[in-house]
């Protein structure tokens, strides 16, 4: 196992003088430091592969930022960062290489893993998805009775699922519209019920996605639209029917796919940073190899930003430096990301794995406990819907949440009054929840006394505006890379391993377990807690009753 050091950042000087900051200003708000500094905006903004943000609203001074630099120099992210590019296995635990990066690394890039270069290899698998993907759009590839395809299942879960879930909404006005994408992951029969009940065995493709091909779930799943498709098709229909992302040829072959039909990815490719990946082989089937490449060199752009650019201009170092503000100094444990775009619809449940799943670690690199909080709890929804909801909580609630407020300027439909009433609203809503209102502005508007203080807005919200033109390809793999990057520089900092994930591992474990009592009707285990037995002996009560 590769030893790569974990710095405990509170032995830090620049922690202690963070610390010392945050209690000198601890009454300090948002208001003060634009009443100190009007020219904020000019010096919290910063710009990267078509992203703009916005980072004057975070409750923040120009002192404590220069400290969070310092604190990155003193925790070395920087010289983790170049460790990750160069390929060498900062994922301690796994004794693996993390290079998400090298999906979208060009063609001429010389990158080397174990002593094997891996760019060819990398766009092999491209090439090949590109193939698969001109036949499904241009109707080549046809099922088994000789019709084109119209619907596209995915199977997957996690990262096989989110990611390219996520980018097939973001990017829908990109997608191909004879051919309609759906996304197969939760275990509950009734998903893949409600998924098939409209479909037409003869003109429908899976991808499942599972690199073992035994993830418990998908393969569940699977097995349920083989049976579905066979019922109606018969065996010899699979192979037209059903392609893999996976390394296991001879499960695969075993299903009945062909494996010439089987797309590859890697061990140095995390599931949540896979969506570049052929895990995203539906995605280019939705919108193109073009389109897709679009989609890689956004990515590629961020991550070149982030190599390249000096601390005070690198986007995705002060994002992540800020989020490390917030959960450590500020201690606000929840972080909103508000979408004003419909297309972002799933992008607060992707940064929900990609961050929590990353991050939502208790021991540091070296094994040793950490005396201090990691990742932030991450939700969201789009904007306005949002507006309608849970924002009465964000305004005049009793706890802090920090929330990032992502603007489109272009609609991809026009209707320009419609987008500038969306805008109008995203941008009012940054300003709330970062000014607030005062009695003494509430009062001035000539409110009833009695009612003065039910409409007191204390604002004070750290929030960051993001605004790009138009939501392409290239801007959502920008996008998300920022995101990754923020997510790496936290954990940078934090001395955690952002790239394991054994918290998934246990419950999954106990599962089968269980399952095999379920099966047999019995709770007898003398493993199983009290508590579980109970609740065994009870669902086996229920599922019997009519």
């Amino acid at each position: 196992m590769t030893n790569v050091e974990a710095i405990d950042p509170t032995r830090c000087t620049a922690w202690d003088s963070l610390l010392e900051i945050t209690e000198k200003s601890s009454t300090t708000t948002i208001r003060d430091l634009f009443t100190s500094n009007p020219n904020r905006p000019a010096e919290f903004t910063l710009e990267a592969a078509g992203i703009y943000a916005d980072f004057s609203r975070q409750r923040i001074s120009q002192q404590a930022r220069d400290l969070l630099y310092s604190l990155a120099e003193q925790t070395r992210v920087l010289s983790l960062r170049d460790a990750m590019l160069e390929g060498e296995p900062i994922n301690t635990t796994e004794d693996r290489a993390v290079l998400h990066t090298a999906l979208r690394a060009p063609a001429d890039q010389s990158i080397v893993v174990d002593g094997v270069g891996i760019t060819d290899e990398v766009h092999q698998v491209l090439t090949r998805m590109g193939a698969l993907s001109d036949a499904v759009r241009s109707g080549k590839w046809i099922g088994s009775t000789g019709k084109r395809i119209t619907d596209v299942v995915n199977i997957g879960i996690g990262g096989s699922d989110l990611g390219p879930a996520m980018a097939y909404r973001a990017l829908k006005d990109y997608r191909e519209r004879s051919i309609t994408c759906h996304f197969l992951s939760n275990v509950d029969p009734s998903d893949a019920g409600e998924i098939l009940f409209d479909l037409n065995p003869e003109t429908t493709l899976f991808i499942v996605a599972s690199k073992t091909f035994t993830t418990l779930e998908t393969m569940t799943n699977a097995e349920y639209a083989r049976h579905w498709l066979v019922s109606a098709l018969g065996d010899h229909a699979v192979a037209r029917h059903f392609v893999a992302v996976s390394t296991n040829a001879p499960e695969v072959a075993k299903f009945g796919i062909d494996v010439e039909n089987m797309f590859g990815f890697w061990d140095w490719v995390g599931g949540r940073y896979s969506m570049e990946s052929a895990i995203g082989l539906s995605t280019m089937v939705a919108i193109g190899k073009d389109n897709f490449r679009e989609l890689l060199q956004g990515f590629r752009s961020m991550d070149e930003h982030f190599k390249a650019a000096p601390p005070a201009e690198n986007l995705p170092l002060l994002m992540g430096l800020l989020a490390i503000w917030n959960r450590n100094f500020l201690e606000i444990p929840t972080t909103a990301v508000l979408p004003y775009s419909q297309y972002l619809s799933r992008f607060p449940a992707y940064l929900q794995q990609l961050t929590m799943e990353s991050n939502g670690k208790r021991v540091r690199r070296d094994g040793t406990e950490v005396t201090y909080d990691t990742g932030a709890i991450v939700w969201g929804e789009p904007g306005t819907n949002g507006q309608h909801s849970f924002y009465q909580m964000l305004h005049q609630g009793t706890g802090d949440v920090a929330c990032d407020v992502i603007v489109v300027a272009q609609s991809a439909h026009g209707h320009e009054n419609q987008q500038d009433m969306l805008v109008a609203n995203a941008l009012a809503q940054a300003s709330v929840l970062a000014f607030g209102r005062t009695t003494e502005e509430i009062s001035a508007d000539g409110t009833r006394p009695e009612l003065v203080a039910h409409k007191v807005m204390p604002g004070n919200r750290p929030t960051t505006v993001l605004m790009v033109q138009k939501l392409d390809p290239f801007t959502l793999g920008a996008l998300v890379a920022l995101y990754e990057h923020s997510v790496f520089v936290q954990g940078a900092v934090w001395g955690i391993n952002s790239f394991d994930q054994w918290g998934v591992e246990l419950g999954k474990k106990v599962a089968l377990g269980i399952l095999t009592d379920l099966q047999t009707n019995t709770s007898q285990d003398s493993q199983l807690d009290p508590a579980l037995v109970a609740d065994i002996d009870k669902y086996l009560s229920l599922k019997g009753s009519n």
